[in-house]
């Protein structure tokens, strides 16, 4: 009797397994032809050959591993791992995913619905390092969403990207979807504190041109053109008092263009990612500004994957000819470039002349990198440095060691922190 019921109970169990166990099979044939995300009002597919304005929305690498699915055998414990990530991301109210049919047979559409909370709070560090030779550099931001509406306030000490260091605060509003979801408008203010270095002192020779503070003004519009392409226009407002007592408060008021282009290809093993920008400020006395200058800057960056490896090319250059302030010149020798030359050490002052190139491979999150750049000013002889480096990079967070190359000594440089 005993032996009937142990028998009875193991073929229940047998019956219970089998939908279960038949269901994992059936997924498991099917492969993912498609991934698509889709929010509040805007939608992206990961497998167009066309960049979408909105792939800005998801982070760059979720992005590539939601892309990553693609080609792949349909795997429901990945979905969900992935829902959970896009939630935590998007600080959503809930995320779903669904499974449609392909265009081919055995092939499957993968769709993620993001729903968002109305309104919501998020506190985020945006930059926090630290540089052996330019010590710390942090930034805190707090950004309250109320549906397409953003409003920021946040607290920055930066050392790293400018000749000055400049602590203050910023307050900044957003609207991601001005009549549509291909217009984003976005205002910004920011009030600073300056302070220089005794190496930028001792090269100015006692020339007029530093300023204790400096405040900005800056309204922006930024319009998609088309799937890969968005234009930007706006004006920024700059007044800074000068250091010398009596000092009139001077100002650099100038247009602001921003052209972008981003393509990526994820229809093969090796993706492919493509960016390219230009940005121009023109400071004119018809905007009543106390100085007349135009920076011009350029940026083309080529990235291909495979698997856990990549190689990444960026480069830069940058002209800014007429007068201008300080916090326009140009600098290298930072936590991005020319890693592991200090910036003060190079040029002091910065410069109106830059060229920049920077290859980096990653394997998982190991990270080797190698800098070429020259910074001058007009009339000058370029000098081109160079340096190399190799370090740890999870996401924004990294740790690297860079070493300039030099005929004479071995200098490195130790950095480590977060940086987006």
């Amino acid at each position: 009797m005993k032996l009937a019921w142990l028998s009875c109970f193991l073929f229940s169990s047998l019956l219970a397994a089998g939908p279960q166990d038949s269901e994992s099979n059936v997924n498991t044939r099917y492969t993912v032809e498609s991934v698509i995300v889709s929010g509040d009002g805007w939608s992206t597919n990961l497998a167009s050959d066309q960049s979408d304005p909105q792939d800005h929305k998801i982070s760059s690498g979720l992005r590539r591993q939601m892309a990553d699915l693609i080609g792949r055998k349909l795997s429901p414990k990945a979905l969900d791992d992935l829902a959970g990530k896009l939630c935590r991301e998007f600080h959503a109210a809930s995320v779903t995913h669904r499974v449609r049919r392909g265009a081919y047979p055995e092939y499957v559409q993968v769709v993620f619905e993001i729903t968002l909370r109305p309104t919501h709070f998020d506190v985020s560090v945006p930059k926090f390092l630290y540089d052996s030779r330019q010590a710390w550099t942090g930034a805190v931001e707090g950004t309250a969403t109320v549906n397409h509406n953003g409003f920021t306030a946040g607290l920055v000490s930066d050392g790293d990207d400018l000749v000055e260091r400049y602590t203050g605060v910023v307050a900044r509003y957003e609207n991601t979807q001005l009549g549509t979801d291909r217009v984003h408008l976005r205002f910004e203010f920011a009030s600073y504190h300056d302070q220089w270095n005794s190496a930028s002192r001792e090269a100015s020779a006692g020339s007029p041109g530093f300023y204790r503070t400096r405040e900005n003004f800056e309204p922006v519009v930024t319009v998609g053109l088309a799937n890969s392409l968005t234009l930007s226009v706006g004006a920024g407002f700059q007044r800074f008092e000068d250091e010398a007592p009596d000092a009139p408060e001077e100002s650099a008021n100038a247009w602001i263009t921003g052209l972008r282009y981003h393509r990526r290809w994820d229809d093969s093993d090796y993706p492919q990612d493509v960016e390219a920008a230009y940005d121009l400020r023109q400071a004119t006395r018809m905007l009543d500004s106390d100085y007349s200058y135009s920076r011009h800057h350029w940026d083309l960056r080529y990235a291909v994957t495979h698997g856990k490896h990549s190689l990444t090319d960026e480069v830069m250059a940058g002209m800014l000819t007429g007068r201008a302030p300080l916090f326009e010149r140009y600098v290298l020798g930072n936590s991005t470039t020319l890693r592991g030359w200090n910036k003060f050490e190079i040029d002091p002052l910065g410069g109106n002349r830059m060229v920049h190139n920077s290859v980096e491979y990653r394997y998982g999150v190991f990270q080797a990198f190698y800098d070429a750049g020259a910074i001058w000013d007009s009339g000058q002889t370029a000098a081109i440095r160079h340096s190399v480096g190799m370090g740890l990079r999870q996401g924004p967070m990294f740790v690297a060691v860079a070493i300039p190359l030099r005929q004479t000594h071995v200098d490195p440089i130790f950095m480590v922190g977060m940086n987006y």
